[in-house]
């Protein structure tokens, strides 16, 4: 018989894109950790990035930094886009934004361009 009353957690409707690098990171982890950092302006619906920087504790944070032009094409995107979180894994390095819900998630040309300038960099480290 079917509970009348279903509890309210369970499988929620969220996606996320991972792109995943195979980069073979050792012990240097904090080597392959960055995050964006946004500078915004607006409010709500309206708001809007100005400006990225990547914070990270190595090499590869400061090496993205460094490339304005990719900062640039991440500036044009929305809030939500231009969170992006750059983690090793064991044998690995992923690439992921937010969590987005079935109608929101999808990964548009320009946003594939930025992971894979992003990709390069973590190959280069």
């Amino acid at each position: 018989m079917q509970d009348p009353n279903p509890l309210p957690w369970g499988a929620l409707d969220r996606f996320q894109a991972q792109f995943i690098v195979k980069k073979e990171t050792g012990r240097n982890y904090n080597n392959y950790v960055a995050k964006t950092k946004l500078t915004t302006k607006g409010h709500f619906a309206s708001k809007s990035v100005v400006k990225v920087e990547w914070i990270g504790s190595g090499s590869l944070s400061s090496k993205l930094n460094d490339d304005t032009e990719l900062n640039e094409m991440i500036a044009k995107q929305s809030v939500k886009d231009a969170t992006i979180y750059v983690e090793p894994t064991n044998k690995a390095v992923r690439i992921r934004s937010k969590w987005d819900n079935h109608i929101a998630f999808g990964i548009t040309k320009e946003l594939f361009e930025i992971y894979d300038r992003i990709a390069g960099h973590i190959k280069s480290v």
